[in-house]
């Protein structure tokens, strides 16, 4: 009876109790090992997706120039902040006349003009980080201690050879 019982608990009863417990338990928390192989799969089945997709790189001109278009943004708006200070000291009445006509622009399509920029130049960003996200730190070099010979065996051998 004592070995039946201790079989029960140690042998394929533990198990057993210890698996049911571990399945209730991923009910309210989920499991943590397994997520992060599930997010690693997903990872490098997108990856697997995405490099499938450039595999054959085949430019024409139809991509040749939207990649130019999108570029163009961001030097055109330095470029143009710039262009109205020069534009203010050409013509300063001119430059007074179409900031009144600025100043007559409802609020909400300055609200809109600002979430545009803001969600293009945020995925721009947003991009970059994601890219950056999985670049491995390189590996610090290890250099050996300067009191401690690189190898100890040739260092033994090089002494006994020494007369």
């Amino acid at each position: 009876m004592i070995q039946s019982l201790g079989r029960a608990l140690f042998g394929g009863g533990a198990r057993a109790l210890g698996d049911g417990v571990t399945k209730v338990a991923e009910v309210f928390r989920p499991n943590a090992t397994r997520a992060l192989e599930l997010e690693a799969d997903a990872y490098a089945a997108a990856h697997a997706s995405h490099l499938a997709e450039f595999q054959y790189a085949r430019r024409g001109w139809f991509d040749t120039l939207v990649n130019g278009l999108n570029r163009l943004p961001r030097p055109m708006l330095a470029l143009g902040t710039l262009a109205l200070f020069v534009y203010a000291m050409a013509d300063p009445d001119g430059f007074a006349q179409r900031m009144q006509a600025l100043a007559t622009v409802p609020e909400p399509l300055w609200w809109l003009l600002g979430a545009v920029v803001a969600f293009y130049f945020g995925a721009r960003e947003a991009h970059h980080a994601r890219l950056g996200k999985f670049t491995p730190p390189p590996a610090p070099v290890a250099k050996p201690e300067p009191h401690a010979p690189a190898n100890p065996a040739l260092a033994d051998w090089q002494t006994a050879q020494d007369p």
